[in-house]
């Protein structure tokens, strides 16, 4: 039987410089601290400065080495984060890791800065900014890799194109379903183009399965709703694994030398909820090559990043 794959199986990263969006807190939390304990220069990419700099000393409280800078990112602003790129550009030579992980989940209706729908906005149009912007660093580094965290709510998504910002009809949890769908979709066209350039740089999705951080409550924090709230603490004591267990899949994706361009990875437990990392298959609509091209030039018309380097 194969060895379970866990933290202690991460390779030593000293030399190499990661950006991780949505640092300070769950997923992104243990993925920073893990990676800086394998030494790593770390970029804790957070939209609330106060909230980063909690997060770097706590980390910093176990691990006085380690190398951590706090960034100043909000995704649900293309100006924060065209600010953001164009300052990492300047002050780095080499970026071999983003993890795309920060995200919202089932909130109500919201818009980001620029009139995006947030859940759509935040979750992928602020992440594909990123990555675009990040783009000509990261193909300039060796066998650098990009890492889009997605839901296994992706499996219930569907891109209603003719209303992605949900502006006619708005459903909470479709609207998750479809950002996290998207996420993949993304994945699919960013891998295939970097393929198409032969570039050395890949990019591969995790999904943590269920796993308990602070995502389960904003929504029912932001209605007001003691039932939701007292509904997710039961799930998440019944079923859900623990944030750091939850991160490992997108470590996987960071760090194994077995991963591939458009790998997807996610937990190997009962129906992906838990467990450890392992390769496995999306949805079928995540391999829609139609659907992630229109996504991507949708993308590219409201963002305005037009990813010089991998134009068709």
């Amino acid at each position: 039987m194969t060895p379970k794959w866990t933290s202690a199986d991460i390779p030593d990263q000293t030399g190499r410089t990661v950006l991780v969006t949505g640092g300070n807190s769950g997923l992104g939390f243990h993925t920073c601290r893990l990676l800086a304990e394998k030494g790593a220069r770390v970029l804790l990419a957070s939209r609330s400065s106060q909230r980063g700099d909690q997060a770097r000393t706590d980390i910093l409280q176990s691990n006085p080495d380690a190398q951590l800078k706090v960034i100043a990112l909000d995704l649900a602003d293309l100006d924060s984060v065209r600010h953001c790129a164009a300052t990492l550009r300047n002050d780095l030579d080499r970026l071999d890791i983003l993890v795309n992980n920060a995200g919202v989940m089932a909130i109500p209706r919201q818009e980001t800065a620029q009139g995006f729908e947030r859940q759509f906005g935040v979750n992928h149009l602020g992440h594909f900014a990123l990555t675009g912007a990040l783009l000509p660093i990261l193909l300039d580094t060796p066998a650098s890799r990009i890492v889009n965290v997605s839901s296994m709510a992706h499996r219930n998504g569907r891109m209603n194109f003719s209303d992605l910002h949900s502006t006619r009809n708005y459903s909470r949890f479709g609207a998750y379903s479809q950002s996290k769908l998207a996420n993949l979709l993304f994945t699919l066209e960013l891998q295939r183009r970097l393929e198409s350039r032969e570039a050395a740089t890949v990019c591969a999705s995790a999904h943590p399965g269920w796993a308990a951080t602070r995502l389960q409550y904003a929504a029912p924090s932001e209605t007001g709703s003691r039932l939701e709230m007292v509904l997710m603490r039961t799930l998440n004591a019944l079923l859900a694994q623990s944030a750091e267990q939850g991160a490992l899949p997108q470590l996987y994706a960071v760090a194994s030398p077995e991963v591939r361009g458009g790998d997807y990875i996610g937990p190997d437990g009962w129906m992906g909820m838990r467990g450890h990392p392992h390769k496995l298959r999306a949805k079928e609509t995540a391999y829609d090559s139609e659907a992630a091209l229109k996504l991507w030039r949708v993308s590219v018309d409201l963002t305005a990043e037009q990813y010089d380097q991998l134009q068709d």
